[in-house]
């Protein structure tokens, strides 16, 4: 069995990529964006961080969270938020995959992978790598020609940071 290591630091900025599972395309469709921004605010109410940025592909999504000082608690707050848009995707008619049997007796669904990735941000230079890949990912994926075109990132945001230009 595979040794997964993940690396915490209290305070630190995290890159993540939450996938859907066997990458089935529903994260862009209205009810799994309102329930996910929903499950987002709650778990922002219950353990504070910073939303640096975020983009929604249908098939997963990546953002930037840095933590509280004192704080290196990542998992516990991806675990909950994937755990409470599952109840509220199911409990809306949302459509889980099949999953095996040793899933379903641990109570696992269908709606996300696993597990997820992340890397944690080593610097100014890293953030920004992990930013501009963050806002061009749904060009990388042929969804728009230009990140200013697509709908579900914090590009715009960025844009007024004066951090990008609108083109």
């Amino acid at each position: 069995m595979p040794d997964y290591r993940r690396y915490f630091v209290a305070g630190g900025s995290y890159f993540f990529t939450v996938v859907t599972d066997r990458r089935r395309p529903f994260l862009c469709e209205p009810l799994a964006r309102t329930l996910l921004r929903a499950a987002l605010r709650e778990c922002l109410a219950r353990w504070p961080f910073r939303l640096d940025a975020i983009v929604l592909l249908p098939d997963h999504f990546h953002a930037i969270w840095t933590l509280p000082a004192s704080d290196a608690s990542y998992s516990r707050r991806l675990g909950w938020l994937k755990k409470e848009f599952t109840k509220r995707w199911l409990a809306r008619g949302g459509k889980d995959r099949r999953v095996s049997p040793s899933r379903s007796r641990r109570g696992n669904h269908g709606v996300w992978q696993r597990r997820f990735w992340e890397h944690s941000i080593r610097d100014e230079q890293d953030f920004e790598r992990h930013l501009d890949y963050i806002h061009y990912n749904p060009v990388k994926h042929g969804l728009v020609r230009s990140p200013r075109d697509w709908p579900y990132s914090s590009f715009r945001r960025w844009v007024k940071l004066g951090v990008y230009s609108a083109e």
